[in-house]
């Protein structure tokens, strides 16, 4: 089956990786759009060997589009993707806009791709990056034992914030070599040499909007309300890939060794079973640019019997946000 695709936010860091994407996968579009806001349109973006002109985003671009990719935040997710669904497209949103509305399935396809069958206003939310890796991870181990608890501490990239915050580590990084104080624009300091926890204050007291997210899109996908989860958000010096320190509990105990039998047959795990050694575990300098999710480190918790231990990275730009939402599409057009 062919298509009519819309990238929109074409120009942005994920919009671009959507494109890459499409393009990389020969996803079988006839037409791919490249939508953007008023500032950004007429410019032009790499497609397929050439370039597509940009075009504003409105409700008449949306006019014979079958699949919408939105990665334009969640203002413009909230005004534009309605209209793109009224059309006939199928939105497939990026953003946090419809993650939590009730009608509109949060998809990961490796884990409960079914969830998008159901999906009365034609939006399905690609999840947080953080979250992706991490369920792309825990769901074949859920299915198995049913989690309880999961504590998770995530070390994620700066590219999760766009292109502006990349540019900011790099030059951070020259000042901090060069002897100089950081200038933070993008950041609330100095990323470079330091760690940050920058996301807004979330809807609880102390906890912040990407720690709730977490929870809350966790249970969620995995369709289990009661899941613990415990996470500590982090933001590191690293360009692109997110990492994850993972702790999680069963309501059946569950052993390493049956955690890598799992691991090592699960859709979009790569897993790293060689024994622990310095610099021999899954790296964000390695999974930049690929489609898996690495997990290593899988071991039995010392502390507590039948619970696990894992180490989870990613690229957060390709399977934690374009890879994931063009996955969807996939699924839906094949």
């Amino acid at each position: 089956m062919s298509c009519v695709v819309a990238v929109v936010g074409a120009t942005g860091v994920v919009g671009r990786e959507m494109l890459r994407t499409l393009e990389l996968r020969r996803f079988p579009a006839t037409e791919v759009r490249a939508l953007a806001s008023a500032r950004s349109a007429g410019s032009r973006v790499p497609f397929r060997g050439g370039e597509l002109e940009v075009k504003l985003a409105c409700a008449e671009a949306f006019d014979g589009v079958d699949i919408a990719l939105f990665s334009a935040g969640a203002a413009a997710a909230r005004e534009l993707a309605p209209l793109a669904a009224a059309r006939g497209a199928v939105v497939i949103d990026n953003s946090s806009a419809w993650r939590a509305d009730p009608d509109c399935p949060l998809v990961v396809p490796e884990v409960n791709m079914d969830a998008a069958k159901n999906r009365p206003k034609g939006i399905i939310a690609n999840p947080n990056c953080s979250t992706i890796q991490m369920v792309v991870a825990l769901g074949p181990l859920h299915a198995a034992a049913r989690l309880k608890h999961v504590v998770v501490s995530t070390y994620q990239a700066a590219s999760g914030k766009g292109h502006a915050a990349m540019d900011e580590l790099i030059s951070q990084t020259r000042e901090l070599a060069a002897g100089a104080e950081p200038t933070a624009k993008i950041f609330p300091g100095s990323l470079a040499g330091n760690l940050l926890m920058d996301w807004k204050t979330g809807s609880l007291p102390d906890w912040s909007e990407e720690e709730l997210k977490m929870v809350n899109e966790t249970r969620k996908i995995l369709g289990d309300p009661e899941i613990g989860v415990t996470p500590t958000t982090v933001r590191v010096p690293v360009v692109t890939g997110h990492s994850e320190a993972v702790h999680a509990q069963f309501h059946r105990p569950m052993t390493a060794t049956e955690a890598r039998e799992l691991l090592r047959r699960a859709p979009g795990v790569r897993l790293f079973d060689e024994p622990y050694a310095p610099g021999n575990h899954p790296q964000p300098r390695e999974a930049a640019g690929t489609d898996d999710v690495f997990v290593g480190r899988v071991r039995d918790d010392l502390a507590v019997p039948g619970a696990l231990n894992l180490w989870i990275v990613a690229d957060n730009l390709r399977k934690g946000a374009a890879l994931n939402a063009v996955q969807i599409a996939e699924r839906l057009v094949g």
